[in-house]
């Protein structure tokens, strides 16, 4: 390889501008690694022929008459977004008019940014496309503003790369560029549209979020570590690198959006020294409870394998004869150091961490092996209903789980109903009735739990494939008194006997409320008056009696 060689290819690789040498006729010969940092290629999935039609669409323009060699302008880049360019072109390796290559010099225009052409400032990052320091303030500043007008809360991330100065002295700043382009596009990942993820200066970037409650942040906290740790693909090698986070929340430490700014940099001036990888909150307390929650979601993941998870089965009565034809499993956690832990307490965060699908999938397992086993033992077949989460209704991998329990436990698909409640089937009615329809399929029954508190979609109820409506123990609770809350009952009970659907009312706890229901012809209820959920042996002893007395 001779000199000039060597020195065009060390040009290529190492300058930070982006590069285009073309031809003649203005078409691409190389590009420079910068020039898919840029534009917006990412390394793993950059589409080279995309990339050279965007390297000759800025010859193209440079080269025209009127440009004289130099052109300025907005492009749409490799990831979507549009940003501004400053082309410059030189003739090179032969004499004018009839050059022979030609070099283009491609690099930001930051002040012709689309935002910026609009609204007459300046206001994005050009590596990254994403919001820079002029517009961060105003981001939190209406955020803010938005949050005191309707009562609700503000978290402010503020987010450190920790030892970024490696990635730079150890592969080259275009590399370290390439990092920055994908972190940007991780974290827009991690947060919704409504939110705002900024790149203030160099490796230090964050996040404005309006939220519902402190939990919220400690969720796309985590989010937010997890993605970064992910290895990222640079030059041929992998590449870890972890995030500091400094977190303020408004209204609780702070009250304005510049105390925010301020006490978020203080914490994650805290998380550098600490540690590393980790976030802090400014509040000591936030501290305390995200602290808590970590080991909530830890002696979790310890429980599914320690077996410290057990299922309790409350019956299920027929109104008539007062004889059990069903359950409901009921998870509940027996923590040796603890005791018993409501499952109001880690069902929510099993929901947020994606603990939910193996914890509901283990519940299926064991709910169904012990409806196998009662069968087994000569006792009356009964259905067994399990409660599905959200998380694992929109899981792929539902039917594979259901047909797989079913197939290890050799319980016959009858005998197992999966209960859903109604707001998870609405964001996308026409899917949820596709896999409804597939566990239909299988011999399966489908409840619909809780009905009337959520969404209440009579309109779409006759196209689900369902075989129960559970009335929410809300319209049991009084139709003894209130004429109002006993006509919602009636109203239910005869449209499910209208559409052919088995009702079930929960909540039933004194003999008015059996009454009611049995004379306005419920099929089954549930409920104190007859047991508590109980644990499997005490549910088999209920199970040999002739006739449910009540407790």
């Amino acid at each position: 390889m001779s000199d000039t060689q060597a020195l065009v290819d060390s040009l290529l690789e190492n300058v930070r501008d982006a590069i285009i040498i073309a031809d003649a006729g203005g078409r691409v010969v190389r590009l420079g690694k910068a020039f898919g940092v840029i534009t917006g290629f990412s390394d793993e999935t950059a589409d080279i022929a995309a990339m050279a039609d965007l390297g000759e669409h800025f010859m193209r323009e440079a080269l025209s008459p009127q440009s004289d060699g130099r052109w300025h302008g907005i492009a749409k880049c490799g990831d979507g977004v549009e940003r501004a360019f400053e082309v410059a072109v030189t003739a090179i390796n032969g004499a004018s008019p009839f050059p022979s290559l030609y070099l283009g010099m491609v690099r930001p225009a930051a002040d012709l940014s689309p935002m910026s052409m609009e609204m007459g400032q300046f206001g994005y990052d050009p590596l990254t496309g994403l919001p820079n320091r002029d517009l961060f303030v105003d981001r939190v500043g209406q955020t803010v503003l938005q949050a005191n007008r309707k009562g609700g809360s503000v978290a402010l991330m503020m987010m450190g790369l920790d030892r970024f100065t490696l990635v730079n002295d150890a592969l080259g700043h275009a590399a370290g560029d390439r990092l920055l382009v994908e972190i940007a596009r991780r974290l827009r990942v991690c947060v919704r549209e409504t939110d705002s993820a900024v790149r203030l200066e160099g490796d230090k970037f964050a996040l404005v979020l309006a939220i519902a409650d402190v939990d919220d942040s400690v969720i796309v906290a985590e989010k937010v570590l997890s993605a970064v740790k992910e290895p990222f693909a640079l030059d041929g090698q992998e590449v870890v690198v972890t995030f500091s986070i400094g977190i303020s929340v408004l209204p609780v430490d702070a009250d304005s959006g510049a105390q925010m700014i301020k006490h978020a940099e203080n914490a994650l001036h805290h998380a550098k020294i600490s540690g590393r990888n980790q976030y802090q909150f400014f509040s000591k307390d936030m501290n305390r409870k995200a602290r808590s929650r970590l080991e909530l979601e830890a002696r979790m993941r310890r429980a599914l394998a320690g077996d410290e998870f057990v299922v309790f089965y409350q019956p299920k009565v027929s109104a008539d004869r007062d004889t059990i034809v069903g359950a409901e499993a009921l998870i509940r956690w027996m923590d040796p150091e603890r005791g018993m832990v409501s499952p109001g307490e880690f069902i929510p965060v099993a929901e947020e961490s994606g603990q939910i699908e193996a914890i509901g999938s283990w519940v299926l397992w064991k709910s169904c092996q012990q409806n196998k086993l009662w069968q087994d033992a000569g006792l009356n077949p009964i259905k067994v209903s399990v409660n599905v989460s959200a998380r694992q209704f929109h899981s792929r991998a539902l039917l594979d789980t259901v047909v797989e329990v079913l197939d290890r436990t050799g319980l016959d698909p009858k005998w197992l109903e999966l209960e859903i409640t109604e707001s998870m089937l609405m964001n996308d009615v026409d899917t949820a009735v596709r896999k409804m329809t597939a566990l239909r399929d299988l011999g399966i029954g489908l409840s619909i739990d809780d009905f009337g508190t959520g969404y209440s979609s009579l309109s779409y109820l006759g196209r689900f494939p369902i075989t129960t409506l559970k009335i929410d123990r809300a319209f049991i609770a009084d139709v003894d008194s209130n004429p109002k809350t006993a006509e919602i009952a009636r109203a239910i009970i005869g449209l499910s006997r209208g559409l052919n659907l088995e009702v079930v009312a929960e909540g039933a706890e004194v003999k008015e409320h059996i009454s009611f229901l049995r004379d306005n012809g419920c099929d089954t209820v549930q409920g104190f008056y007859y047991s508590r959920p109980v644990a499997a042996a005490e549910f088999e002893k209920l199970m040999r009696q002739r006739v449910m007395a009540h407790c």
